[in-house]
């Protein structure tokens, strides 16, 4: 079973989006080849599960930190390679003989050139497959245990074959048409399975060389997976992945407090933190890197978020509608006994108060019961705190607003506690809202006000 989400999700902590310039895939994305972006995206697509899959992976890119070297290979001459290995000539050897010894004699009085093009293509297809094995063989050698050492082998063990023993050596790229026919037979028909997969390993040493250097640049960490009857997650100064000087904060869950109850005012920082939770719990369970200084977390069956939910006007739905739909989505998922991360932004703020501070009540005791998920709940609805009180597995904390005279300015920084913070109506205030309406103030110089920070 794999690690499973949704696109709510996804679209909510923005994750995937090629053109998509804040996306979390695009701050990754520096590959060199067109296979490492596209293994780049079917990685991003599928998390792991699996703390020993995760952990190896992690262990590869620590490897390449290391290393500190750079991508050796050229992507043009992998896609040629991969042009050429995608022409191959059906039937065996005599179907290759035929039409390679057809093509030969056309070319002669200058009516194919395709023979050209496989004489050219070939040579370049043995000079990459030379250097291919050249540069791991001297990995192997630098490093003769390394958690790449699987990879090198099988690039050595395919290169070093006892049919293949001739590429060393071989310099001249116009051969007799009897060796181009056998050795375009060996390449295009026999040992093409094999010679793709040596170029699987390229496009994943470009992702691993890419990623780790991405990791240093930025100061991000990597993560220790654990079983996922451990039920921890520890994160040491985590912040956004895609904010630059972002304010740091750390989180503990574990199954006696698996529910973290957020409160602040809005723009104090509670959607940036979950995003950040978020970002870092999908990219941990990729094995890449998060923006932390160390994170700590047992493996998890899925996340589901609720941030953003749209109304959907099409179907007839209201934004509270959409809300209670999009809870139902994730209450069924928990009730499979599933260990689940749980996010939601502002329980049911599409309604009323008073049904907002009921359901918000009974929705999280629900919720909590199932202590082998983790749950992060932010609200306005600060009362509701009073009755979840009761319960003995929940963290409080919120974001404080701090009053500069009339302007707030906010710390970004996690406080134990529940927020006693109103003020909305200052802000309101300070932007002459109610003057503008009134036509008190000159609203020819136009509102301006303050960007919110954060994603």
């Amino acid at each position: 079973m794999s690690f499973i989400t949704d696109k709510q999700t996804l679209d909510d902590l923005n994750i995937l989006g090629k053109y998509k310039s804040n996306s979390i895939y695009k701050l990754f994305n520096h590959v060199q080849t067109a296979g490492g972006e596209k293994l780049l995206e079917k990685i991003f697509e599928h998390p792991l599960n699996n703390n020993i899959e995760i952990n190896n992976r992690t262990a590869i890119f620590r490897y390449f930190q290391r290393k500190k070297i750079p991508f050796p290979f050229n992507n043009e001459q992998l896609e040629r390679t991969e042009s050429y290995l995608s022409m191959a000539i059906k039937g065996g050897l005599l179907s290759t003989g035929l039409q390679l010894s057809k093509k030969k004699a056309l070319k002669y009085i200058r009516l194919d050139k395709e023979y050209t093009y496989v004489q050219n293509r070939l040579y370049e297809t043995i000079t990459l497959l030379k250097q291919i094995y050249e540069f791991f063989s001297k990995l192997q050698k630098e490093d003769p245990v390394n958690p790449f050492i699987d990879r090198i082998i099988q690039v050595s063990n395919t290169c070093q074959h006892p049919k293949l023993n001739w590429l060393a050596n071989l310099t001249q790229k116009e051969l007799p048409l009897l060796k181009l026919i056998w050795y375009d037979h060996l390449l295009r028909q026999v040992f093409q399975a094999e010679i793709r997969k040596l170029l699987y390993i390229v496009y994943e040493l470009d992702v691993f060389i890419t990623v780790s250097n991405i990791a240093l640049q930025n100061n991000f960490c990597f993560a220790l997976a654990l079983p996922k009857d451990a039920n921890t997650i520890k994160m040491t100064d985590i912040r956004h992945s895609g904010l630059k000087n972002a304010i740091a904060n750390s989180v503990n869950i574990d199954r006696d407090k698996n529910v973290i109850f957020l409160t602040g005012a809005n723009m104090a920082g509670k959607s940036t933190f979950m995003k950040s939770f978020g970002v870092a719990i999908y990219l941990s369970h990729m094995g890449f890197p998060v923006a932390a200084q160390k994170m700590t977390f047992s493996v998890q069956d899925g996340i589901y978020t609720s941030i953003n939910v749209p109304d959907n006007l099409n179907a007839g739905y209201s934004h509270f509608y959409a809300e209670v739909l999009r809870v139902k989505k994730v209450a069924e998922q928990v009730a499979h006994s599933k260990n689940l991360i749980v996010i939601f932004d502002e329980l049911f703020k599409g309604t009323n108060v008073k049904d907002a501070y009921e359901a918000t009540v009974a929705v999280t005791k629900g919720f909590s019961a199932h202590r082998n998920c983790s749950y992060i709940i932010s609200t306005h609805i600060i009362e509701a705190a009073e009755e979840l009180k009761k319960c003995d597995n929940f963290q409080f904390v919120y974001f404080p607003t701090i009053m500069d005279g009339s302007v707030p300015k906010y710390t970004y920084i996690l406080q134990p506690g529940v927020t006693e913070d109103r003020h909305g109506k200052i802000i309101i205030d300070n932007e002459r809202i109610v003057e503008i309406i009134e036509g008190k103030n000159n609203i020819s110089k136009g509102l301006k006000l303050k960007p919110q920070k954060g994603i």
